[in-house]
């Protein structure tokens, strides 16, 4: 798929079974955002059957089919998950039917794999909590930016074999573009998408979370702002927020919806690490007027510097650890408490940002 749009973007890798064919069967349902093909993918890599597709839309099952031939159309959302075969459904709904959708996943025996943001508020946030422990059944996330990325991959295994000592800071850049006329009514409305910050937001707080080796955060400061966009006059096409670890580590990130058309594809993701004994840069997508390929690593310590380019080196070894936390019931692939977790704090930013206003230079 077209790597100029963030909408299609959707990562395949090699295939690496960890599983029996037909030992574990999934379905999709809502594909509201092309999300679900990099979901499916990495499910399907990894040894997964896709056995059901739903929509209330003919048109994005009718190119979901033509994507996965083979798969089944579902009449009703219903008659998928009353299918005992299936395992786990994955989803990229609207984010704000997420939550509810996954509680029925949930309540019908079925595990639950969703695009994020996973929900879009805290109400939300506790249901799918409660259900989680009603059921037993898992809530995952697709947080792509660091799952479906070799170079983000790559990082984690640096930083847990020592390689720039102690994490003192997290930083990421989380730009996309636009493209207005490709996006849907509900893309404009923060009670559909839960705002910036809950939105891609949500992708860079995990990676804070993640390498920083946390389990929780405060949010410090947090910004929105409509600095280009009048004509959608709720959207936010700007946001930041800097936030500290439970461990002392610090985070900040920023997001935004200005990638210029120049650039060769949708977005020049990066993500900065600095440790005690050296530092690391992602250039994920794209290293900028040198390579159109990303997935470089750039690390400097005591050693030296090095450029790792990871692209088809690494994998995704987070679709194979889930097909089998799912048939074992493990938690191998992520943690329920940090797929929350990164949930909540990206909530909190959201709901405690200062709305810039950028008529006349005042903030509120």
């Amino acid at each position: 798929m077209s790597r100029q749009d963030g909408m299609n973007y959707a990562p395949q890798g090699k295939p690496a079974p960890v599983c029996e064919p037909g030992e574990f069967v999934f379905a999709a349902i809502g594909l509201d955002h092309g999300h679900i093909y990099g979901m499916c993918n990495g499910l399907l890599e990894a040894g997964g059957q896709l056995k059901w597709v739903y929509d209330p839309d003919p048109a994005k099952v009718e190119r979901f089919l033509e994507r996965y031939p083979g798969v089944r159309a579902a009449r009703s959302e219903q008659e998928v998950l009353q299918d005992k075969e299936v395992h786990l459904v994955a989803s990229a709904c609207v984010p704000v039917d997420r939550e509810p959708l996954g509680v029925r996943v949930m309540r019908h025996g079925k595990d639950y794999f969703t695009d994020k943001p996973p929900l879009t508020t805290l109400a939300q946030l506790e249901e799918a909590k409660r259900v989680v422990a009603e059921t037993g059944r898992k809530y995952a996330v697709y947080y792509s930016e660091r799952l479906h990325v070799e170079s983000a991959v790559h990082a984690g295994d640096l930083i847990a074999d020592g390689a720039i000592g102690e994490v003192v800071q997290v930083m990421g850049m989380g730009p996309h573009r636009m493209s207005p006329q490709s996006r849907p009514a509900w893309f404009f409305d923060p009670a559909k998408f839960g705002g910036i910050l809950c939105d891609i937001g949500s992708h860079q707080v995990e990676q804070i979370l993640y390498y920083a080796g946390a389990k929780d955060a405060k949010v410090l400061a947090s910004r929105v702002g409509n600095y280009a966009h009048p004509e959608y006059p709720d959207f936010q096409d700007f946001g930041d927020a800097s936030i500290l670890c439970d461990n002392g580590v610090s985070g900040y990130f920023r997001v935004d919806w200005f990638t210029p058309d120049g650039l060769g594809t949708w977005g020049d993701g990066r993500t900065f690490i600095l440790g005690t004994k050296g530092y690391i840069e992602l250039r994920k997508y794209i290293d900028v007027a040198r390579d159109p390929e990303g997935d470089k690593v750039y690390l400097v310590n005591g050693e030296g510097e090095f450029l790792i380019d990871v692209r088809g080196k690494v994998g995704y070894p987070y679709f194979g650890r889930l097909i089998r936390d799912v048939l074992e019931r493990t938690e191998t692939a992520m943690t329920q408490e940090h797929a929350f977790k990164a949930a909540e704090v990206c909530l909190r930013a959201q709901a405690e940002a200062v709305r810039i206003e950028t008529r006349g230079g005042k903030a509120r």
